[in-house]
């Protein structure tokens, strides 16, 4: 199937053809753009963007509490390095 534009004030040459394989091509090339994008505006529109701030703020606040944890004596030096510098 194949379509004729004749459009001369758009982007595309007159009498261009354009075909479904190049639809096909932009899909497949840019599917996981477009998808994102839906679900980037379908998130704003449902407020759920609040949710996953919050969820990435308790999953930040978990790795440094580990690490400090872990790394107690490393930590307590940088902060005593940090503070005497102020």
């Amino acid at each position: 199937m194949k379509i004729f534009i004749f459009q001369p004030d758009s982007c595309l040459e007159k009498g261009m053809i354009i075909t479904m394989d190049g639809f096909k091509n932009f899909m497949t090339q840019y599917s996981g753009a477009i998808i994102g994008g839906v679900i980037a505006i379908l998130v704003l529109l449902t407020g759920l963007h609040k949710l996953f701030i919050a969820i990435v703020v308790i999953f930040i606040g978990i790795f440094i509490g580990n690490y400090i944890q872990r790394n107690k004596v490393d930590v307590k030096e940088k902060l005593k390095n940090f503070i005497d510098r102020l």
